[in-house]
């Protein structure tokens, strides 16, 4: 771990050089590939030359290429054996997307991060006792493909296939058992694992907030205890990504009672792991250069340009939020994964996740990202002491003679003592934080303050588990620029 952590500062050094070798190294490799061919990899000499030649893509343009591997071909999008696809949870379209993932991109990033996450917190926390205890980690599930019975490629959420191929040392140091952890009916899965784990030593937590916080409150139902500790008093630290954790660190804090409890976030998605959380007393994420990733990005106010400009690191400004773009070693190219970025720092590079390009309300021309909504609703719930499950947004549309606005559909596990004052704290706090949102609702010009609606416990439940995304690292989709989920949501409650 030591040897790794002078590895992580050489990076942190040499940004610049080590992205070039990363993209050099993955042109030369993917040269004879059918992609490879098509855009010439091999005549590719510089960064001028890629950019010019290898075109952005999302993920439908990739489609075609991703269809042939997962019905067995090889050698398409990269020259060695892919069988393994990522069932793309992130998404929030019917359609699931397939992720590619070789074996380089499982060594050399996904197990390669959550190492590089473990020497991260031991060399921040050497006086540690995790490892006399064993991890629970709270997964997806996985299933042989069904496209192509005869291809022997196999699909599952990245966490999935993750404890699929440990190593058998990594197993034994894991909860719950893999058949366990496997199991893709999710009511099931966390009935055996509250069994399963109830008597373990866990000192560690890995998994996406919302999920862990449906294990933990069965727990403490089943056994009539107080909080976490009563059960497992050596817990020392959660492992968290997929989503904000600022809305639920109150609610953690109070199941978690203990001064010594740690967090720490990682950027972990289906394409790989992007950043991690290095330093204690910030959460900004650590940009991981040596993944075999290469990294681009597109500046947010040039996201739907037919030809936005593309920058590389050493073009980024602090401050500034971008679509990113990823260049992987398990052949996607110039790939848009969804996801905007904040750049929090250049020496070194540093990032905070601000939400998904998709995920956003702008039908007033208030630009709300993620980003946005969860600081302001983390600040609602600490000053009206609530305490909240899940929640969802989208816009109330301009009608004759009313003015547009925002709806706001939040399950409270502990409601707000007063949900007037929890609004207009909601409300304020956008104002604060997102200038074109203050100026939008200036007078109520063309924005009134926003609607909030308390949904009944497990109502988020009931419509993931309707729309069959119960569970795993399935998410509810926070904003949106349309009422889809709203119109959905709204007669559950």
């Amino acid at each position: 771990m030591k040897k790794r952590i002078h590895q992580i500062s050489l990076f942190q050094q040499y940004p610049h050089e080590v992205q070039q070798e990363i993209l050099d190294g993955l042109l030369r490799k993917a040269a004879r590939t059918a992609y490879g061919k098509t855009y010439g990899f091999e005549s590719i000499h510089n960064l001028r030359e890629f950019q010019e030649r290898v075109p952005i893509v999302n993920y439908e343009s990739l489609y075609p290429y991703i269809e042939r591997m997962l019905r067995g071909e090889q050698n398409v999008l990269w020259p060695t054996e892919i069988k393994w696809f990522a069932k793309s949870s992130g998404t929030t379209n019917a359609r699931s997307k397939y992720i590619p993932v070789s074996a380089e991109a499982l060594e050399d990033c996904h197990f390669k991060g959550g190492k590089d996450m473990l020497a991260m917190y031991v060399n921040n926390y050497p006086d540690t006792r995790m490892y006399t205890g064993k991890g629970l980690v709270i997964g997806g599930s996985q299933q042989v493909n069904q496209l192509d019975t005869s291809a022997r490629t196999f699909s599952g959420d990245v966490s999935a296939i993750l404890i699929s191929n440990l190593p058998w040392w990594a197993q034994m140091a894991r909860t719950p058992a893999i058949d366990i952890a496997l199991m893709d009916e999710w009511e099931s899965k966390i009935e055996k694992m509250a069994e399963a784990c109830y008597n373990e030593n866990v000192t560690s937590i890995s998994g996406v907030p919302t999920w862990t916080i449906v294990l933990i409150e069965k727990l403490l139902r089943d056994h009539n205890k107080q909080n976490l500790l009563d059960i497992w008093p050596n817990l020392e630290v959660f492992f968290h990504g997929a989503v904000a954790f600022g809305p639920y660190r109150n609610l953690f804090q109070r199941l978690i009672p203990s001064e010594k409890m740690r967090y720490m976030e990682t950027y972990n998605a289906s394409e790989g792991i992007f950043g991690i959380q290095d330093q204690t007393g910030s959460s900004d994420l650590l940009l991981m250069l040596d993944y075999g990733i290469f990294y681009e990005f597109i500046p947010l106010s040039e996201l739907d340009s037919p030809e936005p400009r593309v920058l590389t690191l050493d073009q980024v400004e602090v401050g500034q939020i971008y679509a990113l773009v990823i260049t992987t070693n398990a052949g996607l190219w110039r790939y848009k994964i969804g996801d905007t970025v904040k750049i929090t720092s250049t020496q070194p590079f540093r990032i905070r996740v601000a939400g998904r390009t998709r995920h956003f309300i702008n039908a007033f021309g208030e630009e709300l990202m993620i980003e946005n909504a969860e600081a302001a609703i983390t600040i609602a719930c600490q000053r009206t002491h609530a305490e909240i499950d899940n929640f969802t947004a989208g816009p109330c549309y301009l009608g004759d003679g009313t003015k547009g606005g925002h709806d706001w559909i939040i399950e409270f596990i502990r409601e707000p003592d007063d949900l007037d004052r929890f609004a207009l704290i909601l409300d304020e706090k956008l104002r604060e934080i997102n200038s074109d949102y203050d100026a939008k609702r200036h007078r109520d010009l063309a924005l009134v303050a926003p609607r909030v609606h308390v949904a009944p416990r497990g109502t988020f439940h009931d419509w993931m588990k309707k729309r069959g995304k119960l569970g795993g690292q399935h998410k509810v989709p926070r904003l949106a620029n349309d009422r889809e989920y709203l119109d959905e949501l709204l007669p559950m409650i």
